[in-house]
């Protein structure tokens, strides 16, 4: 059997943790730990084709969006009827977390159901040398369990369509192709090992000389979903639908730009896109019913991480923070889900605690989609939460995003982070820079609780430096050699 995960890469566990494992404490260990403990797993193992009958699936990843920035998240900047309606539609979230403050991670996390640090992608995917700066591989391996391919597996069609970030680009050149992980079709970015010519015209992220212009790519990634859907009409879908808005650079049309006439201009641009970005999400609901599968369509809308720039924090609900922090600003989004029929219109959800690793298998749930053999996921099933019934979080989550050594810079957070329960610390892993803080009386972390709860700032730290030691270590010597990163024909 396979064990993919742990080709050159082995770390070093504690005998605390190795114990703690095999003893099956009551205390159920972080899925990373338990990887990393080199099980084998066939993690990869195919599963027979079914006969697909659950309901289509679109998960819908804003670029950067911050949590305040649309009109039910009491966003300012341009209205968002279109959004709005659809958390009316359906539940709206206000305890969502994204499993990495920064793109590339985040995105893995999502795709495989897994802490992206477990998959050595600690940050945005960049040149093979900056991947070696920060300590990740050039690309996500395509031996991974992804969603795509269970739910492949299970007779849906699937296809991808906007951003990628999980490898190729700059000048990582083998990369595996974005088939590689289970999506029958796909149109992508730059940022890929796939770039679509008319969205690519130079070697960078975006042109002017682009047959589809920057502040068109929206449209045309909701064009390709409801094209995808249109042709596959009678047979279950599963689409990730992750346009590279409201990314930088923002570029609006000079009509919707005009729309905005007061203010900072890079405010107003930002307006213009987020304006213009919105419309775009009404076409696509309007495509679905359209298309007469809007009532059998579950359609998830959030985002990859936290806003940059944050506007002094007006993006993020004023809550501390951006992207590239592990600050409730960075991490905490904004997530609606819709279902007609299926779910309850008008929910507000504020109870339920719902990471991004989670997502894998609670759709797997909702849909009646088998896991891959031997899968182990760093998310547990908030199923329950997504159709309506809030639940409580049965687990920890553990964030790491920054390089050891570096120290809290201003502005920065701590590289590494835990939420149990109301508590949230963050540390380096070194010990230093610890912080606690009460998220149900203090969300804005203001106020630093560890000395008057020392007891509480103990356990915590001990869980998530224990969580810390084990992922993998990855030297760059191993990237040169091409141990990990081996081309796939």
């Amino acid at each position: 059997m396979e064990n993919w995960l742990f080709t050159a890469r082995q770390p070093k566990i504690n005998k605390m943790v190795l114990n703690r494992y095999k003893m099956r404490m009551n205390y159920t260990y972080p899925c990373s730990v338990l990887l990393s403990l080199g099980a084998t797993l066939n993690v990869s193992g195919e599963i027979p084709v079914q006969k697909a009958e659950g309901p289509n699936i679109i998960l819908i990843l804003t670029d950067d969006m911050g949590f305040s920035d649309i009109g039910c998240y009491g966003g300012k900047f341009a209205p968002t009827p279109n959004i709005d309606r659809m958390a009316k539609e359906g539940i709206q979230f206000f305890q969502y977390y994204s499993a990495c403050p920064i793109c590339s991670p985040s995105r893995t996390s999502i795709l495989t159901g897994m802490y992206p640090a477990l998959l050595n992608i600690n940050s945005f995917l960049n040149t093979r040398k900056g991947n070696i700066a920060t300590e990740s591989a050039d690309f996500l391996d395509s031996s991974a369990p992804t969603v795509a391919k269970a739910f492949k597996n299970a007779g849906y069609t699937t296809g991808h369509f906007g951003k990628w970030h999980m490898g190729g680009g700059r000048d990582v050149d083998n990369a595996p192709g974005i088939k590689k992980y289970g999506f029958d079709e796909y149109n992508s970015t730059w940022e890929s090992p796939d770039p679509d010519p008319l969205l690519t015209a130079t070697d960078w992220i975006w042109s002017e000389t682009d047959s589809i212009k920057r502040r068109n790519r929206t449209a045309y990634f909701v064009d390709k979903t409801l094209n995808f859907l249109k042709e596959n009409k009678g047979k279950p879908c599963f689409v990730n639908l992750w346009p590279d808005d409201v990314h930088t650079p923002w570029v609006p049309s000079d009509e919707r730009f005009d729309l905005y006439p007061n203010g900072p201009e890079e405010e107003r641009q930002f307006s213009a896109v987020l304006d213009e970005y919105d419309r775009q999400m009404g076409r696509l609901f309007d495509g679905l019913k359209q298309l007469g599968i809007d009532n059998n369509t579950l359609v998830i809308f959030t985002s990859d991480n936290g806003p940059a720039p944050s506007f002094k924090g007006s993006r993020a609900g004023g809550l501390r923070g951006q992207k590239g922090t592990l600050y409730e600003g960075g991490i905490c989004m904004p997530f609606v889900v819709r279902w007609p029929g299926k779910i309850s219109a008008g929910q507000l959800d504020k109870k339920s605690l719902i990471n991004a690793t989670d997502l894998f298998i609670s759709l797997c749930k909702i849909s009646n989609v088998e896991l891959p053999k031997g899968y182990v996921s760093s998310g547990i099933d908030m199923s329950n939460a997504i159709m309506g019934k809030p639940q409580e979080r049965s687990q920890a989550m553990y964030w790491r995003f920054g390089r050891d050594g570096e120290g809290k810079e201003k502005n920065k957070s701590p590289t590494c982070a835990i939420r149990e329960g109301k508590w949230k610390l963050l540390i380096n892993a070194d010990g230093t820079d610890l912080e606690l803080y009460n998220l149900e009386r203090d969300v804005k972390e203001t106020t630093n609780v560890a000395d008057q709860n020392t007891q509480i700032a103990d356990k915590l730290k001990k869980q998530l430096l224990d969580w810390r030691v084990s992922l993998p270590n990855l030297k760059g010597k191993l990237l040169l050699s091409g141990t990990i990163n081996k081309p796939n024909k």
